[in-house]
């Protein structure tokens, strides 16, 4: 810039600054009424005033012109750079990606070519960006369809970088884009960094200073909500609901104002605050601070977002705000814009920082050139940047240090960084400076690890994450430079490890157990978290030679340096044995310290592997220090390790406590065995085939302190005196044989055997899956991860294994293809102990089966690499012989316990191995002399120390009794040992012909073999025979005994079946004649019903007048049904339920889990339960699964939830035929006349005075008449007991005997239960009658019984009362007011209702000339005739131009006739139909429900049997139906019979105000047949999901990402749960967002899905919930709870059914019940927080 534009930017920057200083003050000044109102003015005013100005000063012309063509110039980048929000989904492709890291958004990923390969979907935690358009993030593919390059634009980045965008734009543009970016961003950084609570920087001072304060309060991570919440309370005094409002904003934004007014009252508040949370830890952060500077910092942060919105227009305007931001300052060194906003990154709140990160996203790593200039400063500045970091106490996605990811996970910006910046030597170097406790010895030593231990320990772990990303992928090329600083890293990185040596050493305990367990955890957490670190460093040194090298070189030096701190003075000692002897000294690991960590020797030993797998060792042997090496020196400390875990397992070390076996655990597990215990037998093979091998074997022996055992010929004498615990000693020669078979036996690594790393993995799978077949994830967990979390499972899964798909429940497993079943190792070194008996146990099993030898011989090896060559040797070695002479020479004689059989078995083992050894070298050489392999031969050489030779030995043990499980293995070394010995005398000539006599001399063995077992076999069966002969005389003979028992058992057995069967009394009764209802109505088979009750195992029969047996049973609250999820629920002291709506929208449902109990034996019991809940309630204050207050209890027999019993009832008496049988006329005439008379009575009593006329009495009919109770008292008790039940859950309320709507719930249960089945049944497509199992057909038997006869529990008046207004719904009565119209009843719960209360005036009638079924049946014919009307006023019948045939049916003309009717009487309210076919399809379907439920409801009220037809689904249901229900089969002709009697009361239905009024859009119109309700539909792709979760927004809290969004399955509502937003009040207790959801919608019943945890969430009232399997699979059959391993998941549709059946029979709070029984920390969740 010239003198002359430098003043006019200052001039423009003092003006700008002169600007804000009035106006911001004024717009930003709320106080705290911060109402929407309020933010919306500040927002309108801070865009007029403020932004738009700059805008016009930045573009020159009209701001929304300008900006418009900014974009219509730019040419945009290939770079997505969409940031994603929290929880959005991520995609990366396990195929292409670079590495992990590497993600894609959704739109891009959709638009990719890698949606078609194996890609893993996680959810975003927010703050990262997507990398499509990066060619350095993706092997292929790096673009999708949007963001492909153009043709003129196929830019290579580096064409990009050179290219100048600024270059487009107007030059006064630039001027002018230039002071206006300085001047803002130069603002904003001034007051984000600014200290100062009272005073502006220079030049903002407001015109007038008032004394306005803010009392603001800061985030931290240290105080919980609640503490906030309370404290807040305290100090701010307000309410509950404001103090979570602030608290949630302070946890969202980092800050909050909490008060407003002058400094003192602001003051006031601060010091409450500071001091009530400064009691546990540091006090909360609190500023008083000047409204101004508030202002200010608001305006800032507006500031930097409307940068970043203004740079999206034009790269051109990116470009120049990387510029002003990163250039040098007048200070010099890291006083750019962006350092000083990253190096005072700690010091801001959280708002803050979000806002300027998101900033740099946009600016500076969208644009390639200054990405690179950035990440250098942040490398320069690491050090200091991470410090803040350890010091700073918020999460890492709010630190500037978690920008790393995006800039050292790109590889050549980190290897610029390495190379110009040293950035791994930084990074390691921080990592090391942080971890500040050493022992003397300058080894780490942690503390006890507190939560403050544990956090900071996290922070400094974020700095191995950051190395990862370096090291991630390693070079294909190498320069000098980075040769240099790669080495320099790897000597900072053998230092980390020098420090790690040797850590927490451990001493066995003798005498007593140790007093404090020490502290293990933080030493191998660093392990893990190292692992992936130290597998990458020696992918590295593999791809360069002079690198690998150089680095076992520095590590040899490293590890002779830890060796030379090992302490001296340990005496050497000289061995002999077997005419061998070895110089060592005595150790000994159960006396002196010893470690489980040692990472130097362990990198060495995974050098040494490069060495041989590179060939490098035989290429430049010169280079080498092999010289050097010495073997015992190497193998010394891997040894010691590998014998303290022998000596564990022995139970050598039980004093040692938890600690120690938890170590010897990760030691072996997968998470660190790469990195130790598989490079510890790496080590010892790598000194193993560098020494001699009978020293090695000496020096194994002495470690593992066993050597006096095999050095003495006579030594089981003497050691049977000493008196040393022999299982120990046994178990340690067991894990010594082991060890050397691992040693021999363990070739699967690329280096020491010829293998890929492709059949490491196979060899894993097979060996997992020969434990037992597993699932995809199962195995997966079990294969170690690369740094990539990749396992290679999949490449090599399909050749070895076979899927089976899943069913409804359980998950897809793999199962081994039998032709691997021979690489089988029973000594695979990463067994467990449980897992290798299990495998032998299965693969015993296996090849029993297959009718094979049970012989489980070592599979063949593969070939060694050179260096390892001399590895074979061990197995022919003089000591090996000798131990395995001294076993096999113990197990002759077995006399004291000296040996085990595993001790033999692994003998046996090593055998076989040297044997297969010497087989392949013979097979593999062109002539047998230069094998120098000859161990079959050295095992028939007789040995000096035992009385004969090896072979000797095994010949005497084949046939010995007690080893018959080894006598297969035994028979296959003897066939090994011949087949040698032939191949060997065979000579070369003669070799074609002499193939047939070993096959034969082989078939001979198996045929004895075979012969033998057949022998076996046979006594076997002859043995099973007797025994089963003897066991059915012993049974014949107790049948004699107890003759009586049987015989009346058998009896009782026909009586019953045939009573099942029905069998018709005479032939001529076919099925016509079965009628439910009616006078024809045929009764149930007066059959006995004997029950026994499950507590006290007592039989009983059912009868009106004996004790009561009850059935326990579950009544809960309903919507299943509903039609209106909106209608709010009733307010319980004036809801009258006499009249259900046609909508459902809330039933009471009752089911039972069908077992029965005398009702004292159940009052019993459940006063024992309710005692033992007081009782329990004094010890711990948690729930149980259920609520006994409520009344709940668990069945006692199979534990399912229920709260009340319903009692048993006889079945309906037989139907009295002699009586004659009343019109529809003479009866309506009746009991019009019995309801009048029963008015005046009423009247009578409550006037006094009968002052009118008396009204016709029908005869007989005895008003004042009380009927005697058909029931004893205990059942009568029962009745009370149950009515309560549905009354009290029904209605929400307290119990009250008086209520006269009692009655009516219990009827309603009935009424809705029958109905929800029927649906049930019809949806599922099964008949009517007989699919229903057992309880539910006794809870619907014993429900309608008992309705039928819980009137006689109420009073009688309240009943008659009920049926009076019920019948004036049908048959107007001019004394009953306001009774609905015919559109707001449904119709089945006022047939239940009006048969059931009908009984109550029936039974006045004492004439004796009517029977109660003549009413029943009119009834049904009056509510079917109003249900038909019903549906044709609410029927909407399409125009179908179908030439039916004219003439039309009879049902056709009469649906025609009824439809005319209706019409004349409402007009052009109902629209003209002229297809009488149509309108009788439409009531045909229509009326088909209420006809089923009439008949359930019928058949159990009546016990008839139903027809043949109605047991299977099928064709004949209509007409079977309805004669069932003695109905006609064309339903109109009801209405056509009985015209003129029913003529004026179709008239008084339609000319109900209340029908006209609804059909003119008065109300929602409910249609027949109501469509039964299902689950929502959820998408195919699970992403689809997360993706409209991750963009749904708290509705409280302004537009912020909820963290738990929930989908209601009912009704597709997403909620926000488990947060304090969105907690509501419901009765009292606040309740979060699912739980109060459910009291809406389900009735306290819910089912969700969480959608980022990919879980079922079932809650059932306030207390109970439980988590349910998701209907989303992998391609693996598997669920992923928790999204934990990203496979792409899809809707299983029959695990969704299930869920919804399970819901739509009200199976939910039954599962709840189950899974909090079965699972106790469920019951301790607090489910109405969710």
């Amino acid at each position: 810039m010239s003198e002359s534009e430098q003043d006019s930017a200052a001039d423009l920057q003092q003006e700008v600054c002169r600007h804000l200083a009035i106006y911001v003050p004024r717009i930003f000044c709320l106080g705290l009424s911060g109402s929407d109102r309020e933010e919306q003015r500040e927002e309108l005013a801070c865009q007029l005033l403020l932004l738009a100005p700059l805008e016009w000063l930045l573009l020159g012309e009209e701001p929304a012109a300008g900006l418009a063509l900014l974009q219509e110039n730019n040419q945009p980048s290939a770079l997505c750079g969409h940031v994603f929000k929290v929880g959005e989904p991520t995609y990366s492709c396990r195929e292409c990606a670079a590495d992990p890291t590497c993600v894609l958004c959704m739109k891009c990923f959709l638009g990719s070519v890698h949606k078609e390969h194996r890609y893993r979907m996680t959810t975003s935690g927010g703050g990262g960006f997507c990398d499509c358009g990066d060619s350095e993030a993706w092997k292929t593919g790096p673009y999708c369809q949007k963001h492909t390059p153009g043709d003129g634009n196929q830019d290579t980045d580096e064409v990009r970088l050179m290219s100048d965008p600024v270059a487009h734009l107007a030059t006064d543009m630039v001027g002018r884009a230039f002071s206006v970016f300085f001047i803002i961003l130069k603002y904003a950084v001034d007051l984000l960094t600014w200290e100062h609570e009272d005073l502006l920087p220079a030049g903002l001072q407001p015109p007038e200073r008032e004394d306005t304060y803010y009392c603001m309060l800061f985030n931290d991570e240290v105080h919980t909500y609640e503490q906030v919440i309370y404290t807040l309370q305290k100090a701010v005094s307000c309410s509950q609901k404001e103090a979570v409002s602030f608290a949630t904003t302070v946890d969202r934004d980092g800050r909050k104002s909490v008060r407003y007014g002058d400094f003192q009252f602001c003051e006031q508040a601060k010091s409450v605050i500071v001091r009530n949370t400064s009691r546990q830890s540091k006090p909360l952060r609190v500023q008083v601070m000047h409204s101004s500077v508030v202002a200010h910092q608001c305006f800032a942060l507006k500031a930097l977002s409307w940068l970043g919105q203004i740079i999206q227009y034009s790269d051109g305007l990116r470009r120049i705000l990387c510029q002003v931001g990163l250039q040098k300052g007048p200070e010099g060194e890291n006083s750019s814009l962006v350092d000083r906003l990253m190096l005072n990154d700690s010091k801001m709140w959280k708002g803050a920082r979000n806002i300027y990160h998101q900033l740099l996203m946009n600016s500076l790593l969208m644009d390639l050139k200054y990405k690179k200039i950035f990440a250098i400063q942040f490398a320069k500045n690491y050090r200091r940047l991470q410090t803040d970091f350890m010091e700073d106490d918020h999460e890492r996605v709010v630190s500037v240090t978690s920008l790393s990811v995006q800039l050292f996970t790109v590889p050549t910006m980190a290897r610029m960084l390495m190379v110009e910046e040293n950035l791994m030597t930084t990074i390691i170097r921080t990592f090391v400076d942080h971890l500040r406790h050493r022992d003397p010895q300058g080894r780490f030593q942690f503390d006890r690890y507190t939560a403050q231990q544990a956090f900071k320990f996290g922070r400094v772990q974020s700095l191995i994450g950051d190395l990862k990303y370096v090291l991630i992928s390693p070079p294909s090329k190498w320069s000098d430079q980075l040769r240099l600083k790669f080495l320099e890293g790897f000597y900072a990185f053998l230092e980390l490890l020098k420090c790690m040596q040797g850590m927490d050493p451990v001493v066995r305990q003798v005498g007593q157990h140790i007093e404090m367990e020490p502290e293990w955890e933080a030493a191998f957490t660093l392990q893990m978290k190292l692992t992936n670190i130290i597998t990458m460093i020696q992918e590295w040194c593999s791809t360069d030679e002079r690198v690998l090298i150089e680095a076992y070189k520095k590590c040899l030096s490293a590890l002779s340096h830890c060796h030379s701190s090992l302490p001296d003075g340990e005496q050497p000692i000289s061995l002999s044995l077997a005419g061998h002897s070895v110089e060592t000294f005595r150790y000994q690991v159960s006396q002196e310290k010893v470690s489980i960590h040692l990472p130097v020797c362990r990198l060495l030993a995974g050098l040494h592997v490069l060495l041989s797998r590179t060939e490098v060792a035989s290429r430049f042997p010169e280079q080498l220090p092999l010289g050097e090496l010495s073997p015992p020196l190497l193998i010394e400390l891997p040894l010691r390790c590998l014998v303290l875990c022998a000596q564990v397992h022995a139970g050598m070390w039980r004093r040692n406590g938890f600690s120690l076996i938890n170590q010897i655990y990760y030691y072996h597990n997968v998470k660190c065995r790469v990195e130790m215990f598989d490079k510890d037998i790496i080590m010892l093979q790598a000194g193993a085939s560098m020494m001699d091998p009978n020293h090695f074997l000496m020096i194994v022996l002495s470690r593992f302190e066993l050597f006096h055992v095999f050095s003495t010929a006579d030594i089981r004498k003497r050691y049977r005196e000493a008196n040393k615990d022999l299982v120990q000693q046994n178990t340690l020669i067991e894990e010594m044989l082991h060890l050397i078979i691992m040693v021999v036996g363990e070739r699967y690594v690329a280096g020491v055997g010829q293998v890929e790393p492709y059949d490491e993995v196979r060899r894993e799978i097979i060996h997992l899956l020969s434990i037992r077949p597993m699932a995809h994830s199962e195995l997966a967990k079990a294969l170690p991860e690369n740094g990539n979390k990749e396992t290679g499972l999949e490449r090599v899964i399909d050749s070895v294994a076979s899927f089976k798909k899943p069913g409804v429940t359980g998950r897809g497993l793999y199962e081994l293809r039998p032709e691997w079943n021979r690489y089988f190792n029973l000594y695979f070194h990463h067994y467990s102990r449980a897992d290798q008996s299990k495998a032998e146990e299965a693969q015993r099993k296996l090849r029993r089966q297959s009718g094979e030898d049970t012989a489980l011989p070592p599979p063949p090896p593969p070939p060694l690499c050179p260096l390892f060559g001399s590895l074979v040797n061990l197995l022919q070695c003089d000591v090996l012989l000798a131990i395995e002479g001294a076993v096999l020479q113990w197990a002759v004689e077995p006399s004291g316990g000296g040996w085990t059989e595993s001790m033999l078995q692994r003998v046996l083992h090593l055998v076989g191995m040297a044997l297969l050894e010497e087989q392949q070298q013979l097979e593999n050489s062109s002539g047998y002399e230069d094998v120098t392999f000859n161990y079959a031969c050295k095992i028939t050489r007789e040995a000096p120390s035992t009385s004969g030779s090896v072979l000797a030995l095994l010949e005497s043990l084949q046939n010995a009794p007690h080893l018959e499980v080894h006598k297969d293995m035994i028979t296959w070394i003897l066939k090994m040992v011949s087949n040698i010995k032939m191949m060997r005398e065979r000579t070369s000539s003669a070799s074609s012909f002499t193939v047939s006599p070993e096959r034969g001399s082989e078939e001979t063995m198996k045929d004895k073999d075979k012969a033998e077992r057949k022998r076996k076999a046979e006594m076997a069966r002859l043995r099973r025979e007797k025994i089963m002969a003897q066991m059915s005389e012993m049974q014949k003979h107790f049948i004699n005994e107890n003759k009586e028992l049987f015989q009346q058992s058998m009896e009782e057995l026909e009586a019953s079946t045939s009573a099942t069967h029905h069998s018709p009394p005479s032939a001529e009764l076919t099925c016509v004649s079965q009628v439910a209802v009616g006078p024809r109505r045929v009764g149930g088979t007066e059959r006995r019903q004997l029950v026994t009750c499950i507590l006290c195992q007592e039989e009983q029969e059912i009868r009106g007048h004996s004790r009561a047996m009850v059935l326990a049973a579950f009544v809960q609250r309903s919507t299943v049904l509903s039609k209106n999820r909106h209608c709010n629920l009733p307010n319980p002291e004036h809801h009258d339920p006499l009249f259900m709506h046609p909508d459902l929208c809330l039933g009471i449902h009752t089911a039972s889990c069908g077992h029965i109990m005398h009702a004292t034996c159940w009052q019993r019991y459940f006063e024992a339960v309710q005692l033992k809940e007081q009782r329990r309630q004094q010890r711990l204050r948690g729930h149980t699964s259920y609520d006994v207050e409520n009344g709940e209890f668990l069945c006692p027999l199979c534990e399912c939830l229920s709260n009340t019993v319903i009692p048993m009832l006889p079945h309906a008496a037989s139907p009295d035929h002699s009586v004659e049988n009343p019109s529809l006329e003479v009866w309506l005439k009746t009991t019009n006349q019995q309801i009048a008379a029963l008015h005046s009575a009423h009247r009578t009593q409550s006037d006094g005075a009968a002052e009118e006329a008396e009204p016709v009495v029908p005869q007989g009919f005895k008003v004042d008449f009380t009927p005697q109770n058909p029931f004893s008292s205990s059942i009568s008790e029962m009745i009370t007991t149950f009515s309560l039940s549905t009354y009290k859950v029904g209605l929400k309320v307290n119990p009250n005997e008086q209520d006269p709507r009692v009655p009516v719930l219990s009827w309603s249960s009935c009424a809705y239960t029958i109905q929800s089945i029927e649906r049930l049944l019809m949806d599922e497509e099964k008949p009517l009658f007989g699919s229903l199992p057992c309880r539910q057909d006794d809870c619907l038997s014993s429900l309608t019984r008992f309705s039928s006869a819980c009137w006689t529990a109420a009073p009688l008046k309240t009943v008659h009362t009920h049926f009076i207004r019920l019948l004036s719904a049908l048959v107007p009565d001019t004394q009953v007011e306001n009774t609905p119209s015919i559109l707001e009843i449904d119709m089945f719960h006022l047939l239940v209702y009006s048969v059931l209360a009908y009984s109550s005036i029936h039974c006045l009638d004492q004439s004796g000339c009517s029977v109660v079924d003549s009413g029943h049946l009119h009834l049904l014919h009056l509510v079917t005739v109003a249900h038909l009307v019903q549906i044709l006023l609410t029927s909407t019948t399409e125009e179908v131009c179908m030439d039916q045939d004219n003439s039309g049916s009879e049902e056709e003309e009469l649906t025609c006739q009824l439809y005319s009717t209706l019409r004349n009487h409402l007009g052009s309210v109902l629209p003209e139909v002229s297809s009488g076919w149509q309108l009788y399809r439409c009531l045909k379907a229509g009326v088909l429900p209420f006809l089923r439920a009439a008949a359930l409801f019928f058949h159990y009220l009546n016990s008839t049997a139903p027809p043949d037809e109605l047991l299977i689904a099928g064709p004949g249901q209509w007409e079977a139906l309805c004669s069932y229900l003695s109905l006609p089969s064309n339903l109109l002709l009801l209405h056509h019979n009985q015209q003129t009697l029913l003529k004026p009361l179709i008239h008084s239905w339609c000319c109900h105000p209340g029908v006209r009024q609804t059909l003119q859009g008065g109300g929602a119109i409910i249609r027949f047949p109501r469509e039964s309700n299902r689950l929502i539909e959820l998408p195919e792709d699970y992403s689809v999901l997360i993706n409209q979760a991750s963009s749904f927004t708290c509705p409280r809290s302004g537009g912020d990402k909820s963290r738990a969004p929930t989908l209601c399955l009912v009704c597709g509502c997403m909620l926000c749960s488990q947060s304090y937003c969105c907690q509501t009040e419901v009765d009292g207790e606040d309740v979060g967002a699912c739980t109060a959801h459910t009291f809406t919608c389900g009735a306290g019943l819910g089912l969700f899905l969480r959608v980022r945890e990919s879980q079922v969430l079932f809650v059932a009232g306030k207390t109970k919930g439980c988590f349910y399997p998701p209907p989303y699979l992998d391609d693996y059959g598997e669920t992923d709870q928790g999204l934990k391993r990203g496979n792409p998941l899809h809707l299983c549709a029959e695990r969704y059914r299930k869920i919804e059946h399970l819901w739509r029979q009200h199976g939910i709070a039954e599962v709840i019940g189950h899974a909090q029984e079965a699972n106790q920390a469920l019951v301790a969740i607090d489910w109405q927080h969710l």
